[in-house]
């Protein structure tokens, strides 16, 4: 698998914490789950695509009885295993694509904050290749996340998720309602979208959206991002 980083038989620590570092997407999840400890207490958790490991800390600090995380790169696997050495706490991790290593399972509470930029590019400075890449419409990884999901939330389970608002809500919540699924938005954040993303955004996506969820004021450009919260859709009486 590509990466900017050594071999892991000469892992660098320090150079896997810069490029995995946190975004604001992270920042937000993690500030949505603060906000509702009732939920994950006692909860068996899962994140798809951990990065560094500090969302799956967040839950541990919050309760969470068990931690599992899947990710795609090696260095994420042992930059979160130092994380949970560091706080003293204990997760499972796998390295593999979204579902293919929790065949079978169900959890209680599924978090995500997936590559979902709309781009062809895969290179952003500073940063592993599978970063903030989406594919043209940014639904690359989304879509099958979505697929996914009913068959790995526990009954009552819940996912929380991050979902750039220019990607389309309503397409989102089409796929969710086929899994009996339905999601609202607990978040919402305006983030500024830097020069370099800018730059490589699919620029269809962006000439649509413009005005609507994104928004430039002379040399800067704002886009809103939501925290999505997702669950059985309610019986209909």
């Amino acid at each position: 698998m590509p990466s900017d980083l050594p071999l892991i038989d000469s892992f660098d620590l320090a150079a896997a914490l810069h490029v995995l570092r946190p975004s604001e997407y992270t920042a937000a999840l993690i500030q949505t789950l603060f906000g509702m400890p009732g939920a994950v207490r006692g909860a068996n958790a899962l994140e798809i695509g951990f990065g560094s490991g500090v969302v799956l800390a967040a839950l541990s600090h919050l309760g969470a009885a068990s931690l599992c995380g899947v990710d795609s790169e090696e260095q994420a696997i042992r930059t979160a295993e130092a994380m949970m050495e560091q706080i003293g706490g204990v997760a499972e991790f796998h390295r593999g694509d979204l579902w293919a290593p929790v065949d079978g399972r169900r959890f209680d509470l599924i978090v995500a904050n997936l590559p979902h930029f709309p781009t062809e590019q895969r290179h952003f400075p500073g940063r592993l290749p599978s970063w903030s890449h989406g594919g043209h419409d940014g639904r690359q990884l989304l879509d099958p996340f979505i697929a996914g999901l009913p068959g790995h939330l526990a009954p009552s389970g819940r996912a929380l998720i991050t979902h750039n608002a220019f990607l389309g809500l309503a397409e989102t919540r089409r796929q969710l309602a086929l899994g009996g699924l339905d999601a609202q938005i607990c978040r919402t954040v305006m983030l500024a979208l830097p020069p370099e993303k800018l730059r490589v955004m699919s620029p269809d996506i962006r000439a649509r959206e413009e005005g609507r969820t994104i928004h430039t004021l002379g040399a800067y450009c704002f886009a809103r991002m939501y925290i999505l919260d997702i669950s059985a859709r309610p019986a209909e009486r």
